[in-house]
């Protein structure tokens, strides 16, 4: 078996496509596709588009065989295999929804992760529910308790009946997916994504973002959950027709320098990561396989996804020298799923450009005022970020303050976004889409930035999201299963992130505390801890404090934000890393 080529005759070719359906249809034309490896970074399937093509098309008559309505959700566990690609592009074909469910179970969450695909089922309000052998016995115990018209194995939906009515791919102004924001489990949010708005966005990273060329072919262990993974490495590459290698999310876990393996061996150009996927590729490689890479070839080594810390990536890229890897291949960006996946690109081939600025002021005043390098001034405490670039084309961005208005350059404020790559909306939810979404078409981001000149820069996390290891963990969710034991009455937490030495997120809990014995408060600690580790997979540190000592808002309810700046103020070892 061989992979798919890097160079074909095929022209290039990224507009004109009224859906992805269309782009599939082109691309398989050509001889390139998806190559799927295994935790032993051999090649197990090999899926050019034209194959793809044929059996998208086969499923999609029998999805048409249903007789759903038109638009009916179809829920996919998203693992990295053929049969996701095969059943998303299926519903392309058959005029349906695609949904992608997360493929993640933690340690001893057998029961958190039913619960969270019953969840995201019941919202989306799935007709039919998609899951390997893996996956299909959480599926099918969380389907087990909804009306779906089918759950089941890939290999049971193909034994249906097919129809013999012609395919209707959907419209440009209907829904190509329907993505989950990878915040919540307890409280998600279908992020609705339109044909022409996920093409437009294809469109801009093709020609402004990583700017494809001949010979260009993309590496990725990226989930297809997740926004960078399923629009950046899987319809991006499919809408400029190169190859593409995958690796499992969980082989990559466990062995990441398969990562490096896969983009030595195939001249793998292009491969997106969050910093911490590099933080671990560089801790992982030994000294003696270093001389047995060779990454000359990467030319775009994308990072983002969270909060990018340049110290993570000059280690990897001192590590990595060796290999033949450059640091100019670094592309700092920025995006969210709710504008399809990409809203600012660094310039290509200049690396990170970090911009400090005095902490003070930007504390105190929200300006970002320029300090010089490290050595000058070495009293001044600084705070460094890395320019994200420029907004794409036809993509308007602002920076406002509290009270709407637009903030000049280096003022720091709420990141506003505007363009064709925008969602609709959150599915079936008006509430939280008006309060993130103006009539105007203005998306509140819930990001802090600044701008220099043209280039944005964030400096603050997304409606208090806490970053672990490239997950998105909601406090509530840490605060709700606080509340969920006795003693802790709802409203008597908060959580929110602090920087570890590191540099990255750690999470804590504050919890006002009835307890008063020294026993029944240590194990009080010692519950929530496992309860968080059990049901969110992450370490969490857990501190109580007396009541009504939480710092509120005027509305009473507890705030996220001064409890952490008074938190940090108070904890002087955190004082270095946050700075």
């Amino acid at each position: 078996m061989k992979a798919t080529p890097t160079t074909h005759d095929l022209p290039l070719k990224d507009e004109g496509f009224r859906n992805l359906a269309e782009a599939l249809d082109y691309a398989a034309d050509g001889r390139t596709g998806y190559n799927f490896y295994s935790g032993q970074g051999r090649l197990q399937i090999a899926l050019p588009y034209a194959t793809l093509r044929d059996e998208a098309r086969s499923l999609a008559r029998r999805l048409l065989a249903l007789d759903l309505e038109r638009g009916a959700r179809v829920a996919l566990v998203a693992d990295t295999s053929p049969d996701f690609v095969r059943f998303f592009f299926a519903c392309q074909y058959a005029g349906m929804t695609p949904v992608p469910l997360p493929a993640k179970i933690q340690l001893g969450g057998h029961r958190e992760y039913t619960g969270q695909l019953e969840r995201l089922l019941s919202i989306c309000q799935a007709d039919v529910a998609i899951a390997g052998d893996g996956f299909l016995p959480f599926l099918e115990e969380a389907a087990s308790r909804l009306d779906i018209r089918f759950a089941g194995s890939p290999q049971a939906f193909a034994a249906l009946p097919a129809s013999t009515a012609p395919l209707c791919p959907q419209e440009p102004d209907e829904l190509a997916y329907l993505q989950y924001t990878s915040g919540s489990t307890r409280f998600p949010r279908g992020v609705m994504i339109t044909q022409q708005a996920v093409l437009h966005n294809a469109r801009a990273i093709i020609r402004h973002g990583v700017q494809i060329r001949p010979g260009d072919r993309a590496v990725s262990w990226l989930p297809y959950y997740h926004d960078m993974g399923l629009v950046g490495l899987l319809l991006t590459p499919l809408v400029c027709q190169i190859s593409v290698d995958y690796l499992n999310t969980r082989d990559f876990a466990m062995r990441p320098r398969l990562w490096l393996k896969l983009l030595s061996e195939n001249r793998g150009t292009i491969s997106f990561s969050p910093p911490f996927g590099y933080d671990l590729a560089a801790r992982r490689v030994r000294d003696d396989e270093l001389a047995g890479y060779d990454l000359r070839s990467w030319r775009v080594a994308g990072v983002g996804a969270e909060m990018i810390r340049p110290e993570t990536l000059a280690r990897f890229a001192d590590r990595l020298a060796p290999s033949g890897f450059s640091s100019r291949a670094f592309l700092p960006c920025y995006g969210m799923a709710e504008c399809s996946l990409a809203v600012c690109f660094a310039p290509l081939d200049h690396g990170v450009r970090i911009d400090r600025v005095d902490a003070e002021r930007l504390a105190d005043r929200q300006l970002a005022e320029a300090v010089p390098p490290r050595g000058r001034n070495g009293d001044l405490r600084a705070n460094s970020f890395v320019t994200c670039g420029q907004p794409l084309p036809d993509c308007d961005v602002e920076i406002r303050d509290e009270q709407q208005q637009v903030l000049p350059e280096r003022r720091c404020g709420t990141l506003y976004v505007r363009g064709p790559s925008l969602m609709t909306g959150y599915f079936n939810n008006a509430e939280a889409t008006g309060e993130v979404l103006s009539p105007e078409g203005w998306l509140d981001t819930g990001d802090l930035a600044y701008r220099i000149g043209d280039e944005v820069v964030i400096v603050g996390r997304s409606k208090d999201t806490i970053i672990v290891n490239g997950r998105n963990i909601l406090p509530q969710d840490i605060e709700y299963l606080a509340e969920s034991q006795p003693g802790v009455r709802t409203g008597d937490t908060t959580a929110f992130p602090v920087p570890d030495p590191q540099g990255y997120d750690q999470a804590v809990l504050l919890v006002e505390c009835r307890e008063h014995g020294d026993r029944e408060r240590l194990d009080l600690i010692l519950r929530i801890s496992q309860l968080v580790r059990t049901e969110l997979g992450i370490d969490c540190v857990v501190e109580l404090v007396e009541r009504n000592t939480l710092i509120r808002t005027t509305s009473g309810k507890p705030s996220r934000r001064s409890t952490r700046k008074f938190y940090l103020q108070h904890q002087p070892q955190y004082e270095a890393a946050a700075s």
